[in-house]
C-alpha cells in the first residue's frame, strides 16, 4: 500500500498539540490548578457568568467533566453556580471575587509563559498557521460529521 501524502500532517498536528499541551498544562499545574479548572477560570474572566451549556462548549470539556470540575472551583470557592432569573432551570458559572483574584494573576502568567514559545513568529506567520488550520478545520466540518464533545 502506497504510504498517504497527509500521513505527516496527521503525525506532526498530534505531535504539536502534545507538545503544546504538556508545555502549556505543566505551567498550569505550577500555578496550582488543572488544565480544565484553568480553562474554565480563563473562560469565565472578563464576563458576568456563563451559562453551563455554552460555558461547556467553549471550553470543550464534556458535560460529565465539567460538573465536576465545577463543583470543585466551587468548594475551592473560586466560582459559584446562580440560577437565570428568567428561566430557573439553566444556571450560569460565575467567577467569585477570589476566582477573578486567580484569574488576574494566573492568566498574564500563562500567557506569558506560552509567550516564549511564539516569540520568533512574525505576523505574517501567525495569519499563515491560522489560514491553514481554518482550512482543514473547515475539510472536516464539510463531511457533515458532528463535532464530539473532547473528554
Amino acid at each position: 500500500m502506497a504510504a498517504k501524502p497527509f500521513l505527516p500532517v496527521l503525525y506532526e498536528l498530534a505531535r504539536t498539540f502534545q507538545a503544546f499541551d504538556s508545555f502549556s498544562a505543566g505551567h498550569v499545574r505550577e500555578l496550582g490548578l488543572t488544565p480544565s479548572q484553568f480553562d474554565i477560570i480563563a473562560t469565565l474572566g472578563n464576563t458576568q457568568g456563563i451559562p453551563f451549556k455554552e460555558l461547556g462548549e467553549k471550553t470543550l470539556i464534556t458535560k460529565g467533566t465539567l460538573t465536576g470540575v465545577v463543583d470543585r472551583l466551587v468548594e475551592k470557592k473560586l466560582v459559584k453556580r446562580v440560577a437565570c432569573p428568567k428561566d430557573g432551570r439553566r444556571q450560569y458559572v460565575q467567577l467569585t471575587a477570589a476566582g477573578e483574584q486567580v484569574f488576574a494573576q494566573v492568566f498574564p502568567e500563562h500567557l506569558a509563559h506560552l509567550e516564549q514559545v511564539f516569540s520568533g513568529y512574525t505576523q505574517q506567520d501567525f495569519d499563515n498557521i491560522v489560514a491553514v488550520l481554518q482550512k482543514l478545520k473547515q475539510a472536516f466540518q464539510a463531511t457533515g460529521t458532528p463535532m464530539e464533545e473532547a473528554e
